[in-house]
């Protein structure tokens, strides 16, 4: 009879758990859905931008004086590790602390790593082998473009002063639900691509005062667009991480649920049988 206790509270525990699991697969779901519109929203816009910048530097003469496209001798790297302040999200955050560890194996010996790390997850475990040079995790408490446009005039700041030589992201792109893409991605010094498809989209624009100070205000406006985008796209994957994690766990504990109810069974019938045959037994023996 122990044992068929014990298997009663396994059940007891594991009904417990799928409850959660399921809950949380729910409200993951809710969330997901937001986060997916606002990615899918930022998408053209952060494309039109950046096509705009094409068209606008592609009759420039000369390189574009401006200190976010300088490209310097890279000495000094700032990877910003985007992750979650959670755990329960499957390999959301494992894989861009692999992402991070990878990418700074293939860089020069000679450079210097650092860290900026927006979110939790990250930074307790990239912080043991690397200089943090800042932690932003609390910027998820209060996510909006105006958070991240402080932070991105954060990072400028510091590749203005030489602080940094070159800025990567690191965080998880967006594909669907199931599906999220680790990305590395550089942010500074910003690369404008002056290409064959500029040329084909080209607009004759009027320009206002002229191109050069347009373009200062564009390429900031670029690096702020990038920044948030990325911080969408994890925002979004996180979600669905999360997602699909609970709902392969409430799957688990169903079917644990049902193993452990057909072992309950099993042991309560072999139970019933001893009991039947302790008694049958009894009889004869009284019989006798």
């Amino acid at each position: 009879m122990a044992n068929l206790k014990e298997i009663r509270s396994r059940i007891s525990s594991v009904g417990s758990t799928m409850q959660i699991t399921n809950a949380m697969k729910m409200v993951s779901a809710a969330k997901l859905k937001k986060a997916q519109d606002a990615v899918e929203k930022m998408g053209p816009y952060a494309e039109k931008l950046r096509e705009l910048i094409a068209n606008v530097s592609m009759n420039l003469e000369g390189e574009i004086n401006n200190v976010y496209t300088e490209k310097r001798e890279v000495k000094k790297i700032l990877y910003i590790a985007i992750s979650s302040n959670r755990g329960l999200a499957g390999a959301f955050n494992t894989n861009v602390i692999r992402e991070v560890n990878h990418s700074s194996e293939l860089q020069d010996k000679d450079a210097k790593i650092y860290l900026m790390t927006i979110g939790k997850k990250a930074n307790d475990i990239l912080k043991k082998n690397y200089s943090v040079y800042d932690n932003e995790s609390h910027l998820w408490d209060n996510f909006n473009f105006e958070t991240s446009s402080t932070l991105a005039n954060k990072i400028m700041k510091a590749f203005e002063n030489k602080e940094f030589d070159e800025v990567r992201l690191v965080y998880n792109h967006f594909k669907n639900a199931a599906t999220q893409i680790i990305k590395n991605e550089l942010l500074l010094p910003i690369v404008i691509e002056k290409n064959s498809d500029a040329n084909q989209h080209s607009v004759d624009y009027i320009f206002e005062p002229n191109r050069d100070e347009i373009l200062l205000d564009l390429i900031p406006k670029t690096i702020k667009t990038q920044l948030f985008k990325a911080l969408l796209d994890s925002n979004a994957s996180e979600h669905g991480a999360r997602m699909t994690a609970m709902h392969k766990a409430t799957d688990n504990a169903e079917e644990l649920r049902r193993d452990l109810i057909l072992q309950y069974n099993k042991a309560r019938q072999a139970t019933i049988t001893n009991e039947i045959l302790e008694i049958v037994g009894g009889a004869d023996a009284l019989d006798g």
